[in-house]
């Protein structure tokens, strides 16, 4: 990547911790190594989460429901293994409050009707946290979730929902979102690439997913992932960042796996496209790739910044 003319700031919106590592880990990592700041703000505790290690199960919500202080901890080392400053919304040392909201869980959960939940959240309330945030930050970039949240998780969804409102609350002052979107050909490569490398002999075994198999809402047609960050050289640190979330993940070489023990590559690629301030949905590409027309799929601007390497 050419240098950059000046040191800009980056903010990366997620719902739980490990979120931000597994989706974004890469680029975080990339800009980072670039010399630009990169900070990530947090939703939520990911209390209704699943843990992975037998001996911590214990945490989980329908047991000690002590999960939220061991997941702040996990985010805290990731992020200093990819050095990036991190925040969570409403979280407040000083009267020992670690999160103004709480994990939602899957819709239909005990955990959606809790009282606290970011699924119920005001939206007024959360979008004016944080929209203070960013006034306090004022980045050059933000980057969230699509308007599906990725998979269609609650709290992903809402995500998007409380970051574009405060977008919009912010007006002209407002920088550039983008969301988060996988294309269609980069999954059909990495299910072929897990199928010939994943080790069959990992105790539980991993699953991979044929090239038949569902998708998620957020793998879009190539032409819709307009921006992409595309450096292996970091997919390490992403790895050795990721592997601090010992409740949520374990990390192989060269992939990891969640609770439900389904094979995803650490690919050293992540693809974006800028999110329509009004509606919260991509913007088409001929709008923001110079050059592209309907219909056609166009190459990709390399990176998120405005003085980086176009398309």
């Amino acid at each position: 990547m050419p240098g950059p003319t000046r040191r800009r700031r980056l903010l990366f919106i997620h719902a739980h911790p490990d979120d931000e590592t597994l989706t974004t880990g890469l680029t975080m990592a990339h800009y980072r190594a670039a010399g630009h700041d990169v900070h990530v703000l947090t939703c939520t505790l990911g209390e209704e989460g699943e843990v992975i290690p037998t001996e911590l199960r214990h945490l989980t919500a329908d047991r000690d429901g002590t999960l939220a202080p061991t997941r702040r901890e996990e985010l805290r080392r990731a992020m200093a293994v990819l050095d990036v400053s991190h925040a969570v919304l409403g979280e407040d040392p000083a009267r020992g409050v670690l999160s103004r909201y709480r994990d939602s869980g899957m819709a239909g959960t005990p955990g959606a009707a809790h009282p606290d939940a970011f699924v119920g959240a005001d939206l007024e309330e959360a979008a004016g946290l944080v929209a203070d945030h960013l006034r306090r930050l004022q980045p050059d970039v933000v980057v969230t979730y699509d308007e599906h949240g990725g998979y269609g998780h609650p709290d992903h969804i809402q995500t998007h929902r409380v970051t574009m409102a405060a977008l919009r609350s912010l007006a002209d002052e407002a920088p550039t979102a983008y969301g988060v979107l996988t294309p269609h050909s980069w999954v059909r490569e990495d299910r072929d690439w897990l199928a010939a490398h994943v080790d069959a002999h990992i105790d539980p075994p991993l699953a991979v997913l044929t090239t038949e198999a569902p998708l998620p809402p957020s793998v879009v047609d190539d032409a819709v992932v307009t921006h992409a960050v595309e450096d292996p050289g970091q997919v390490g640190r992403q790895a050795a960042a990721l592997a601090c979330h010992v409740t949520q993940v374990r990390v192989f070489d060269g992939y990891y796996a969640l609770s439900n023990h389904l094979a995803a590559r650490l690919s050293g690629r992540e693809g974006f496209a800028v999110l329509d301030p009004a509606t919260g949905r991509p913007c088409p590409a001929a709008d923001v790739v110079p050059g592209a027309s309907p219909g056609a799929t166009p190459a990709r601007h390399t990176g998120l910044l405005p003085d980086e390497a176009g398309a």
